[in-house]
């Protein structure tokens, strides 16, 4: 079987689903491995570290596709502007597919169908279950850290005004205020950043166990008192609120974001679309100047009027919306999910080559399309709500 191995093109995308170490795994396993020219450049591996690590390389795109067993991808597919089709179209019927789908958010969807009606089989890394046995797998987690604090970054660079206190001959400069919505793993990281950097944080989060582990990094907690039931899903994480909930959710946020320099917003449900926390008449009362970095976009977002893919600015407010924030610091992140990949990749074929292990846990819950339809319940929810 051949594995396939696309460069990214994503705009600002520079990771790979593969480095040249894992290539050597996978072709262990028995896999052959072919790699698009250049995909590895935007983590500074070159082609020829890829062919002496057994893979061949391609540089006809729409081949790469169309003879690949299966492809491996960091994000979903897109339509590529200089080969003039989607990558959907350019896939064999039949083949597979695993990457970063998104399957529930709605810029998704159209896609999703493709795939479907193309009988490709495709399994997405952001339905890997919290279970310890998918830890290595768990490439949701190691995207999670490298957004958190690199959305601080960002933020704090877009803002026009110091971070920490800064002491100066004609007075002090006071530091800037974070409000981190959602304390996971992007949230935490984000926190930690922020307080690194000198800033004031305050975080939320529904759950009480997740504002326990924000408190212990420093943030100061917004207070929403709701019963615990209606808020811990499977594994321990986030569930959907009730719209009477998310309601109250909002006023009790609107006088911390009026009150922010910058907005982290990373509240998730897993495999469903983000619930929208921030209105746009919240947004009309923040401070012209101030940042709003919804991290969440890939499903949705949790902003009102995120733009998916830009950097915008609305009434003296930025708000940002880029979908790729780990290919921002694509050395890193490469190197952790190429790692969660190829586990993932084992954990599926042990049964072998030719044999999805479909009575796994893991690969039940990361199944979005297969034999012409959909399965993944996210998506299936998300479309059925339009």
């Amino acid at each position: 079987m051949l594995i396939g191995i696309p460069k990214e093109i994503l705009s600002e995308e520079k990771r790979v689903a593969a480095t040249p170490e894992m290539v050597q795994k996978y072709i262990k396993m028995g896999f052959d491995v072919t790699v698009e020219s250049s995909a590895g450049e935007g983590i500074w591996r070159s082609d020829e570290e890829y062919e002496n690590s057994g893979a061949s390389i391609n540089s006809d795109t729409e081949k790469l596709f169309a003879q690949s067993d299966v492809i491996l991808k960091v994000k979903q597919p897109v339509f590529n502007e200089t080969v003039g089709k989607h990558e959907v179209e350019m896939m064999r019927n039949d083949s597979t597919l695993v990457t970063f789908l998104h399957p529930a958010a709605p810029g998704n969807h159209d896609m999703i169908k493709e795939l479907r009606d193309k009988n490709i089989t495709s399994f997405t890394m952001d339905g890997i279950p919290r279970i310890s046995r998918a830890q290595r797998m768990d490439a949701l987690s190691s995207m999670s850290t490298v957004t958190g604090y690199k959305s601080v970054l960002i933020a704090a660079n877009q803002m026009a005004k110091f971070v920490p206190m800064i002491g100066t001959a004609i007075g002090t400069v006071k530091p800037a205020r974070f409000l981190i919505v959602g304390a996971g793993v992007v949230g935490l990281q984000a926190i930690a950043t922020a307080k690194r950097l000198g800033g004031i944080v305050k975080a939320m989060d529904i759950r009480k166990e997740a504002c326990e582990e924000a408190e212990s990094l420093g943030a100061k907690v917004a207070e929403f008192d709701i019963p615990q039931e209606l808020v811990i899903g499977e594994g321990g994480y986030a569930k959907a609120l009730e719209d009477e909930w998310l309601e109250i959710e909002q006023k009790v946020l609107e006088p911390y974001v009026e009150d922010a320099d910058i907005v982290i917003l990373s509240a998730l449900v897993p495999g469903e679309v983000a619930p929208i926390l921030i209105t746009e008449e919240m947004i009309s009362k923040m401070k012209q100047g101030s940042v709003i970095m919804d991290v969440s976009i890939d499903q949705g977002g949790n902003c009102a009027v995120t733009e998916p893919g830009q950097f915008a600015q609305k009434n003296g407010i930025y708000i940002c919306g880029i979908q790729n924030i780990p290919g921002r610091m694509a050395v890193h992140s490469s190197w952790l999910y190429a790692n969660n990949m190829y586990y993932y990749i084992e954990n599926l074929f042990k049964k072998g080559l030719n044999t999805f292990d479909l009575d796994d846990d893991i690969v039940k819950q990361s199944l979005v399309t297969y034999k012409g339809k959909i399965l993944f319940q996210g998506a299936i929810k998300a479309m059925e709500d339009l």
